[in-house]
């Protein structure tokens, strides 16, 4: 790692005698005595021109897909108050949070997801902005967790909302909008796929299994965690919760239903095994599957909401991205209904996307509750699959014309080339070199940038009022006038 010494001392500041500031706050910054690395923090990243082309490529179709949706774009503050994040995120937030005191006293936090940041600006914009509403952002995130492969300590996030309509029509909507991002960018099925379940799932399955549905919240933590912490821990936890060790294999085997008739049939009153282990899922409640009639009322109703969301995914053209899976619950408590999860089908990456239904968000704000739905996308998981499957597009230097000039009084006409080429076609990328070079140098600098045009201004050809043009493409090179150049740049 280079680092630099600034060499500097530090003035003292201005007097603050007056002034009333929270403990642990400064009145000045201290004297700079260290170096200074010339890394960024850990966990966040600089981009360079390649990286944010990239980036401007990968927004631009996050923003195609929200429009071809019909999904207004919005924002938020990147600083929020840090209650805002702690009332209804989940157990972790509260350690992943970047918060801290202003001069003032106040408790602010850098936002770790846009969701409770979009819930905040739709309870205060009702009237202005009444339900129902189809909202698109795109921000940057910030997260203190452990840096590592596609997981970053801070990233940009991609989301997409709707609020004011109760499901599942909302979800499978969302879903076809994330397989859509997908299929530009060239993944298909067998790249990602999309997992899907329900808290309702989640709850059904506690209350058949005779876990108290106080416990749901915590229950849905653990089994979120479920393949990081292996069979036995994920045991120990659910018992941590309040569950009886039998309890909690039922609860595992129902969770581990391959598909929906599966599903009703474990879910059925009385069915479970009590020799499964957290994750078999390898023993049968019965030969026969079960109809919706046989389960409880919240079974019955979880249940009933995904057999619609498939049938709306069907004609949505987004099925076969979808699998049922259960455990999928995710981590943050503000979800109510269903949930989903984009994976690496490969698995060998974490998760791509996240979301689901929190119809109780709104509400906590202060506000009325109101069914909304949503998903986030990150940069940091996609583009590491995108790299990995080999779909990442060049993203080197390119411009359209480059114009230089050959001495120091040649620069004013190159200068005024540049700016009627610019004029006749604003959308190109028009490069003037600012200081006078020799054709050598210019040509080199024009195949580094990745010009298809050089123009070059001065010499003898400018003396007869002409400029050399070369192109770089096949190398020929040839001398024409401004008004010509211009006509043919305009074609």
């Amino acid at each position: 790692m280079r680092t630099f010494s600034t060499g500097a001392t530090g003035e003292p500041g201005a007097s603050t005698s007056g002034s009333r500031l929270p403990s642990g706050v400064s009145a000045r910054p201290p004297a700079a005595k260290e170096a200074i690395s010339l890394q960024p923090p850990r966990g966040t990243r600089d981009f360079l021109p390649e990286e944010k082309r990239l980036q401007s490529w990968l927004f631009a179709h996050w923003w195609s897909v929200s429009e071809a949706f019909g999904y207004d774009p919005v924002d938020y503050p990147l600083v929020e108050s840090e209650a805002l994040f702690l009332r209804k995120a989940g157990e972790d937030i509260s350690e992943q949070l970047y918060a801290f005191a202003d001069r003032s006293g106040r408790r602010l936090a850098l936002r770790p997801e846009l969701t409770p940041s979009l819930a905040r600006l739709a309870a205060a914009s009702r009237a202005s902005h009444p339900l129902p509403l189809k909202w698109a952002a795109v921000g940057q995130c910030w997260r203190y967790e452990r840096a590592g492969r596609g997981r970053r300590r801070e990233h940009y996030q991609w989301n997409l909302d709707v609020l004011g309509i109760p499901g599942p029509a909302p979800e499978a909507e969302l879903l076809a909008a994330l397989a859509s991002f997908f299929k530009r960018v060239g993944l298909t099925p067998k790249d990602v796929r999309l997992k899907v379940s329900s808290r309702q799932i989640l709850a059904a399955a506690l209350e058949a299994v005779g876990g108290a549905s106080e416990a749901l919240t915590r229950v849905a933590v653990v089994v979120d965690r479920a393949e990081k912490l292996g069979p036995e821990a994920v045991l120990e936890a659910l018992e941590e919760q309040g569950l009886e060790p039998r309890q909690s294999r039922r609860l595992l085997f129902i969770l581990d239903a391959p598909d929906l008739q599966e599903l009703c049939s474990r879910l059925k009153e009385g069915c479970g095994s009590e020799q499964g282990g957290a994750g078999a899922g390898s023993e049968e409640c019965g030969n026969e599957s079960e109809s919706l009639s046989s389960l409880s009322p919240l079974g019955r109703a979880a249940v009933s909401e995904l057999e619609r969301l498939w049938e709306l995914a069907r004609s949505l053209g987004v099925a076969e991205w979808l699998d049922l899976s259960p455990k999928v619950v995710r981590g943050l408590a503000y979800y109510t209904g269903v949930v989903f999860e984009g994976v690496d089908a490969r698995g060998e990456l974490r998760s791509i996307c996240g979301g689901g239904r929190y119809d109780r968000l709104l509400g906590t704000l202060g506000g009325e509750d109101a069914p909304c739905a949503g998903f986030g996308l990150g940069d940091a998981v996609v583009v590491e699959l995108l790299r990995e499957r080999g779909l990442l597009p060049d993203f080197k230097s390119s411009r359209d014309v480059l114009v230089g000039a050959l001495e120091e009084g040649d620069l004013t006409a190159a200068a005024g080339v540049a700016d009627r080429l610019r004029a006749t076609r604003p959308e190109a990328r028009v490069d003037l070199a600012l200081q006078p070079r020799r054709p050598r140098w210019l040509l080199k600098h024009a195949e580094k940038q990745g010009a298809r045009v050089l123009v070059v201004v001065g010499g003898e050809e400018w003396s007869r009022g002409a400029l050399r043009v070369r192109d770089l493409t096949t190398g020929h090179e040839r001398e024409v006038s401004v008004d010509q150049l211009v006509h043919e740049f305009e074609q």
